[in-house]
């Protein structure tokens, strides 16, 4: 038999899916899971020595700042505990008894294999076999239900010291059960840019916590109230409830936009309300009333009946599967720079451009994907030419001491901050002259408007680059920026002139120029007393 080359390469390609499939069939490790994350989480950071947490923030970093209550003291059992929340925490008590952690013979006793919802049959299957394979289910028992204790004591724990032992889930208690979704999300961590555009992980959700405490100057506000906003999104390396909220813990809802809006939203990075305003939201509110939730991701356009994409639709898929990784198609990440825009012919980025065309051939054709994608990088790359230039109007103003206070009236920033032209802590923090307006315009400019021109254009949100947002935005700041650089430049060298105008010598020249000077007054006097004798 003739081995040809192409028999060779269909070989190689068998053998390459039959090891994907082998790999796809390996249930990972938990406990190396939870130890890798243990290990990788940065707790209170490097800036540790410039902030302490308040009371909050227990709950967006129970890892490290939840301490039990000490309202409820001793033992108490599993069944106590919905017994007592029933009526303490209504709220929290009815999210949970219409959940699918309280129902779960619903699921495992689901006769239509038409149902949406059918693949949880597998799903609670999956978890019995992982609980089995960590000792905390006996082989063969099945789970009744999911309740208080399971999450806030121990999977499994009949009774805990509620002031000694209760804890908030974290993502490794909620990987206990859901281990491949956890190493799925913490997979985000392996994702390396070619060039170092940023750092390994960075920029996503399994690394945003560590990306928080990080910022010179989140650690350095003394406000820690505001500071705290920040944890309120930058929180979901810690726990799983920013996309399945606490009791519910629903798959339908986290498959919904809304469920992306608390924090994908705003000045540095709009993308809820573009999507909302874009063709792609107006779909979704218009005929979302005809769509299955319950669907699994992969099934959206069929058993789900969409006609346009969801931002889970778009950013949980790669080349055709859907995981709780969201960083293998990122390209321009959270912000665009000059050293992605000029390495973008990369084949790391190209080979990322062509799974976004993939995406949208759910919907479109292949040829309109590369069309509005190739649009959508020129675009961005047309915004920051233009903050790029103001960036270098505002460093050299700096450099040169240009900037109004410079000399006078401007304090360094809060520890570990260090001073710069438009940095970022200027968002957040001001003293006297530091920022100066025109490095806050600029502060704005890079980190609101090119990212909002940026977020709208990737989102097919025409008002969101050009009028409304982005583009506009971007005009009214660098006309603000160029103004005040003509302007301060103006006055400083208005301010040489004047120091080189002004007379210069010694006490001999002096003493001449008073005399000139009483001289002129003298003359001055004759002539007017001339012009009174004439008028007479």
């Amino acid at each position: 038999m003739k081995i040809t080359k192409t028999l060779l390469l269909a070989l190689g390609g068998l053998l390459m899916l039959s090891g994907l499939a082998l790999a796809k069939s390996d249930t990972p490790d938990f406990d190396d899971l939870k130890a890798q994350y243990v290990k990788d989480h940065p707790g209170k950071g490097s800036h540790a020595e410039y902030w302490e947490p308040i009371p909050i923030q227990k709950y967006w970093n129970p890892r490290n700042f939840y301490k039990p209550p000490q309202t409820v003291s001793g033992e108490v059992a599993r069944d106590a505990c919905v017994a007592c929340h029933q009526s303490t925490t209504p709220g929290a008590y009815h999210a949970w008894k219409g959940s699918t952690h309280a129902n779960l013979d619903k699921i495992r006793n689901m006769p239509n294999s038409m149902d949406a919802r059918y693949y949880k049959k597998d799903k609670l299957a999956e978890v019995e076999k992982q609980l089995v394979k960590q000792g905390l289910l006996q082989e063969g028992q099945q789970l009744t239900e999911v309740g208080c204790i399971d999450c806030h004591g121990g999977v499994g724990k009949q009774s805990i010291q509620h002031d000694k032992d209760l804890v908030m889930p974290d993502r490794a208690l909620c990987g206990t059960c859901h281990t491949p979704e956890f190493a799925e999300a913490e997979s985000e961590k392996n994702q390396e840019w070619p060039q170092k555009q940023w750092g390994k992980g960075h920029p996503s959700h399994a690394v945003d916590w560590a990306a928080n405490v990080e910022t010179a100057i989140w650690a350095a506000m003394p406000q820690r109230e505001i500071a705290a906003g920040c944890d309120m999104c930058h929180y979901q390396q810690n726990k799983c409830d920013g996309c399945h909220t606490r009791h519910t813990f629903s798959a339908a809802e986290a498959r919904q936009p809304e469920a992306c809006a608390t924090c994908h939203n705003g000045v540095d990075h709009n993308e809820w309300e573009n999507y909302q305003t874009s063709k792609h939201g107006t779909v979704y509110q218009t005929q979302k009333k005809d769509w299955n939730f319950e669907a699994q991701l992969k099934d959206s356009f069929t058993k789900g009946h969409y006609t346009a994409p969801t931002c889970q639709t778009c950013h949980f898929e790669f080349k055709g599967e859907y995981s709780h990784n969201l960083v293998r198609k990122v390209r321009w990440a959270f912000n665009p720079t000059p050293a992605i825009a000029d390495n973008l012919s990369h084949p790391w980025f190209q080979d990322r451009k062509e799974a976004w065309v993939e995406t949208c051939s759910n919907c479109h054709s292949p040829s309109f994907g590369e069309a509005y994608l190739t649009a959508a990088d020129k675009g961005t790359i047309d915004g920051l030419k233009v903050e790029q230039e103001a960036k270098k109007v505002v460093t050299a103003l700096h450099k040169e001491g240009l900037l109004p206070g410079q000399k006078t009236n401007r304090p360094a920033p809060p520890k570990p901050e260090k001073d710069e032209a438009g940095g970022f802590f200027q968002l957040f923090w001001a003293k006297g002259n530091s920022p100066t307006h025109v490095e806050r315009v600029y502060a704005d400019m890079w980190e609101h408007d090119v990212i909002k021109l940026y977020k709208g254009i990737f989102h097919a949100n025409p008002g969101g680059f050009t009028y409304t947002e982005g583009w506009s935005e971007l005009m009214r700041d660098y006309a603000e920026i160029m103004d005040a650089n003509t302007q301060l430049r103006e006055k400083a060298a208005m301010k040489v002139g004047s120091a080189s105008a002004a007379p210069v010598g010694n006490d001999q020249d002096k003493e001449g120029g008073m005399g000139r000077y009483v001289l002129g007054v003298a003359l001055i006097g004759a002539g007017w007393m001339a012009m009174r004798r004439r008028k007479k």
